[in-house]
């Protein structure tokens, strides 16, 4: 650490201070970096630097800080208290005596929180329950689990015993890092969790207000989060059908309710075991109770649609855009051949309207077939009989070399290969070819044409079935295809926001887990569509990343007051790179733009300073004291 000193002339005035740098090691050799820029305390500044380290939160929702009461001085300014509050403290100081101490995130902590105050979740929290015996107030705990996964932390313990201390968030108002641990954060998780319901519609009112949401169309998707352990306590931890490809684990069902944004309206958590078509009853009617009873437009998958929930959902004048199997194509296939009526989506994908044969009253079929598409799923079926087909052949080989006598020997390595290629399987059939002596000498291998050719012509399409009033067929399949915002949200929640496995074994514990990390998608989403509206992309990976760099140091200068050696401690944030400020500009919220004195050093006994002394501006002015 060293200090450069900094002259400018600005208006023919010329000012000149001091910048502690330091000595970095770059690819291009040794460079100097300043570490904080102290620059010129004037009247205009003081209200915003009074507000920089006492009013975060203000600073992070963009908001003007609110005027305060001006601190009594700390021990050793008495002497200026009554001076000008624009008057600069000067103090001795050593050359070589100033470093840096206590490096931590600020930027990356710093989004997060600020994504959390923007909706009003701090205050809401406050409202919600009564004030206990707590000594840490429960809505920074609330924050801390949603905050840190949308960081990429998602271990309670770990947010405990190492990610808190790299932050700043103990800065007032927040917590002090002593206060918090993992079972405070779990009680945290307890008290949220009965809040469900409030936080959800909070923030569904929120984005209506600032992106203009609806609850038109809806989006359902049900998906599985596994275990980690036994989970003998909570009956809902059963083992079922596991998208995340862990069958030997337990697992809960999230039926979750998605927006055209991607952004979690509602959600409701199912046994392990619960077939998916038996939730959409639950669903629709918690979507009901919190927004009321509407013609909504649900749009589900074809694993979730049964004629008993259509009939239900009919039944309360809600309109549906489900999928169907892809055995309904066969009464179809002459409409997938017609080449007229159609109307083109996108360049290579084509859709049209047509009557539900048989079906209720009003329910129409949207056909849709893509070029593009089909010639992917012909050459995935192509390449799957062709690896068939060659295992097969192995199989004739041996049995032309070594007939076998066994026919479960021969039928399992059969149809090892043909589970192993099922597309293929329905094509493709084999024979045994039996001797004199009825062993099994090989295999007769043919293609079922007929099969095939329908096959052929079913790549490439689908069924949507509505009974919605819409006649155009290029709207509904763009309501259609708004399925893949649900399932989105579920790989970013699954993936980046740490939604499985889960290790808490307690019901209430699981549903909690499910809320911090679906509050945590709420924020995701939240800053893809501020980045979108301000012309930044939509990938909510970046910022993160971006805003990493700005830390939190701490700066002590060593100075000399009356002939007493002593250390002033000035907290600073170092200034961002230009993909971080540029950020900051248009996002809105405001970093600390003046330092804070930390008075926890301890005066040393009286002695020569070895080192040169200049007189140096202090970085401080009265009112930013405290």
């Amino acid at each position: 650490m060293f200090l450069r000193r900094k002259t400018k002339s600005v208006r023919g005035a010329g000012y000149s201070y001091w910048n502690p740098c330091r000595t970095v090691r770059t690819a291009r050799g040794p460079r100097q970096q300043v570490v904080a820029s102290p620059g010129k305390l004037d009247e205009r500044e003081l209200s915003g630097l009074r507000g920089g380290w006492d009013d975060l939160p203000a600073l992070l929702r963009g908001e003007a800080p609110a005027p305060r009461p001006r601190p009594p001085p700390p021990p050793g300014f008495e002497s200026v208290g009554a001076e000008s509050s624009a008057t600069p403290q000067w103090e001795q100081a050593g050359l070589s005596g100033p470093r840096v101490g206590r490096s931590r995130d600020f930027g990356e902590s710093c989004l997060a929180l600020s994504l959390w105050h923007r909706p009003g979740l701090d205050r809401l929290l406050g409202e919600l329950p009564p004030e206990g015996r707590e000594s840490v107030a429960w809505t920074h705990i609330a924050a801390l689990p949603s905050i840190a996964r949308l960081c990429g932390r998602p271990s309670e313990l770990g947010v405990a015993e190492q990610w808190f201390d790299s932050t700043a968030l103990d800065e007032p108002p927040g917590p002090d890092s002593a206060q918090v641990n993992d079972e405070r954060l779990h009680r945290g998780l307890d008290r949220l969790a009965e809040h469900k319901d409030r936080l959800c519609a909070h923030l569904m009112e929120r984005c209506r207000q600032w992106f203009g949401v609806r609850l038109e169309f809806l989006p359902c998707e049900v998906t599985g989060t596994c275990f980690e352990g036994e989970c003998k306590r909570n009956p809902q931890a059963q083992r079922g059908y596991s998208r995340d490809r862990r069958p030997g684990n337990k697992q809960v069902c999230t039926g979750l309710v998605c927006t055209p944004e991607g952004l979690p309206p509602a959600f409701e958590v199912f046994a392990g075991n619960r077939a998916d078509l038996t939730t959409v009853e639950d669903i629709v009617r918690a979507m009901e109770t919190k927004y009321g009873q509407a013609e909504r437009v649900w749009v589900m998958d074809r694993g979730m649609v049964s004629e008993a929930s259509l009939t239900f959902l009919r039944e309360r004048k809600a309109r549906h855009l489900a999928g169907t199997p892809k055995s309904w194509l066969r009464a179809h296939e002459q409409t997938l051949l017609e080449q007229s009526n159609w109307q083109e989506v996108q360049h290579g994908l084509e859709v049209r309207l047509v009557e539900h044969p048989g079906g209720e009253p009003g329910e129409r079929h949207v056909p849709c077939r893509g070029g593009a598409r089909a010639e992917k799923e012909r050459a995935m079926l192509q390449r799957q009989g062709e690896r068939l087909t060659e295992a097969l052949f192995k199989t004739d080989a041996w049995l032309n070399r070594a007939p076998q006598t066994g026919r479960e020997a021969v039928g399992r390595r059969i149809g090892r290969h043909l589970g192993k290629y099922p597309a293929a399987a329905a094509v493709i059939a084999a024979e045994l070819i039996r001797d004199p002596q009825g062993r099994a000498a090989g295999l007769q291998i043919h293609s079922r044409l007929d099969i095939g050719r329908r096959l052929h012509r079913q790549k490439g399409a689908c069924l949507p079935r509505t009974n919605c009033e819409e006649t155009s067929p290029v709207k509904l399949w763009r309501w259609h295809i708004q399925l893949a915002q649900a399932e989105a949200a579920f790989r970013t929640a699954k993936s980046d926001l740490g939604m499985r496995p889960i290790f808490h074994h307690l019901q209430n514990r699981v549903q909690a887990h499910i809320l911090v990390c679906l509050l945590a998608l709420a924020l995701w989403r939240s800053l893809e569509q501020w980045m979108q509206a301000r012309g930044l992309g939509t990938c909510a990976r970046q910022p993160p990343k971006d805003m990493a760099g700005i830390k939190c140091v701490d700066v002590i200068v060593p100075v000399k007051r009356t002939g007493v050696r002593t250390a002033l401690r000035l907290r600073v944030v170092r200034t961002p790179e230009p993909p971080a400020a540029q950020l900051l500009a248009h996002l809105g919220p405001r970093l600390p733009a003046g330092p804070r004195l930390i008075s926890n050093a301890v005066p040393k006994t009286q002695q020569k300073m070895s080192t040169p002394c200049l007189s140096i501006i202090a970085l401080l002015e009265l009112r930013n004291s405290g």
